[in-house]
Parts: structure tokens; sequence; C-alpha cells
């Protein structure tokens, strides 16, 4: 018997993700990948809420992704749409949520940091290679997620209010960008760590594998300039260099740069530095998979 096609979509404060999927050998295998840069952590005003500009960007791509269910053939009983730190903050979810209903056919699970990290680590576990123990780091748009596990044991989970667009929105909103922005961003990734450092720390790892944007985002520049793909702490001071000395804001000359990952770049490097020299991290390695690809996983064990 055939199973039926099922959907993972994840409401990230920098982009909405969809997969849509089908289970082949006990797995799950991606037939159709579908994203788009929301950065609703962008549209968080001073008093709490979203602003009313960026809620609509988001249901305009909930618009899309329902549109894209249709041609696939996914019913809504086997969709999931889970959303994550922007929603879980913002005084108006509730509206939100209540304006999607509708747009997807399928209510919206705001999931805890704890949760998010769980599933972060299966997305891993599922689609990246390797042994021993692993420290995942997941730089999101306003949260950061750190686990570390042991094959499919998760020993230590954390989720942390940094990410890239809320670091490009308090170091990074004026240009020319200087080498203080990056000097206040390694201060707050220090405080915002506090005493997990050491947790972290302590526990050790064997090796470290980045599982978010800003991490894609670097590769992706290597791969360009068909260097190593393992970021190391000098791939990170030569990119805050280039960072530096960038014209313009759009940092088109930055060769390799994803021009729709440039607005979060300088913050991504900043918050990856910091991580970098506190945690004392010599190379990581790219994630094959994450928050989505762990939602999937959840799907196809309960099809």
């Amino acid at each position: 018997m055939t199973t039926p096609l099922y959907a993972a979509i994840t409401l990230g404060s920098n982009s909405f993700n969809m997969l849509v999927a089908k289970t082949d050998g006990h797995q799950p295998k991606v037939i159709a990948k579908y994203k788009r840069k929301v950065r609703l952590a962008e549209g968080i005003l001073a008093d709490g809420s979203l602003s009313e500009e960026v809620l609509l960007r988001g249901l305009e791509c909930l618009k899309m992704f329902a549109q894209m269910l249709e041609k696939e053939g996914v019913s809504a009983e086997h969709v999931a749409v889970i959303a994550t730190a922007t929603l879980r903050k913002i005084s108006n979810s509730d509206d939100f949520c209540r304006r999607a209903l509708p747009i997807l056919g399928h209510p919206i699970e705001i999931i805890s940091g704890m949760r998010e990290a769980e599933l972060i680590y299966q997305g891993m576990v599922a689609t990246t290679e390797g042994e021993g123990r692993r420290l995942v780091i997941d730089i999101g748009g306003a949260s950061t997620e750190f686990i570390i596990g042991d094959g499919n044991k998760v020993l230590l989970k954390s989720s942390l209010p940094m990410g890239c667009v809320t670091f490009n929105d308090t170091f990074f909103a004026s240009f020319p960008f200087q080498q203080l922005d990056f000097d206040d961003a390694k201060a707050r990734v220090r405080m915002v760590l506090g005493a997990q450092l050491d947790e972290l720390k302590a526990l050790g790892w064997h090796c470290v594998v980045g599982a978010s944007g800003s991490v894609q985002s670097v590769v992706e520049l290597l791969n360009h300039r068909n260097l190593s793909s393992v970021i190391t702490i000098d791939v990170l001071l030569q990119l805050k260099q280039e960072i530096l000395t960038q014209a313009d804001p759009s940092m088109l000359e930055i060769s390799g740069l994803n021009p729709e990952r440039a607005p979060t770049f300088a913050a991504g490097v900043s918050i990856l530095l910091g991580l970098f020299e506190l945690l004392e991290i010599e190379k990581l390695h790219l994630s094959g998979g994450a928050l989505r690809e762990g939602v999937l996983q959840t799907l196809a064990s309960n099809l």
C-alpha cells in the first residue's frame, strides 16, 4: 500500500519553508521544496506585537504554500505547520494563527524552544553522516538552538534568544559596518550564553554541525569560491574583513554571497564568530537537515 504525500511547513523568524514528501523504504523522500524569506522578526514593534505589514507578508507566503499543496495533491490532514521564536514571542500570535487557518485549512502549532531543539536534532541525525558526540547549532532569525547528542540520544538542549534578524536590527542597522558592531555582537552572544557556556564546554563534543541559513550562506560562498566547505575561525575572520570593507550595504562585491542572504549576512557571521571564540570551536560542518526534516520524520512515523 502506498502512503499518502505529506508536508512539513515551518514558520521561522527569518524564512518560511515547506517540504513535500512521500515514504520510501520507511524514510521520508522529499519530492518538492518551497521557501521564502519572510523575515518575520523584522516586524516586531516596540509594544511586542507584529506589524500588520509583516503579518500580511507572512500570510501571503502561506497562500503560496496552500496553492502548492493543492498542486502537489497533499490533503490538509497530512500537513504539519510548526512556528518558532517570533510567533512564540509576539503578543498577537493568536491573530496571525486565526487568519492563517482558512488559508492552510490546518492549525499552526507554536512549539517551545526545547521542542524545536529536539526536532532540529532529529532532522540532523536523519540526514547527516557522522559518529560520536555532536554539538548542533541552529542560528535562526530570533533564536539559536544548541543540542549535544550521541547517536539518537540528546544529552543537552537549549534555545536562547539571539538570531540573525534580531542581531541585524540591533547591531547592523546602520551602514557602514564597523569593528565595534562585531565587538558589541560578541558581547551580546557572551551575555545570552551565560551559564550555558560552561555547561556546553563541560559536556564536550567530537564535532560541530551547523544547521541554519547563516551557516548555509557561508558554505554556499565557500563552494562558489571552490574552497573547502568546512567553516573555521580563519574563514569567519576573512569574511568579517570583507564585510567591513564593503562600499554598499547590498554587499554585492562579496564573491559568492547570495543576494537573498545578504541582508542578514553580517549578523550571522557576527554570531558565528562569537560562538567560535567563546566555545573554542575549531571547525564546523553544515548539517544535511534540521527543523523541517525533523518535522517530516515525525509525520512519516505517524502515517
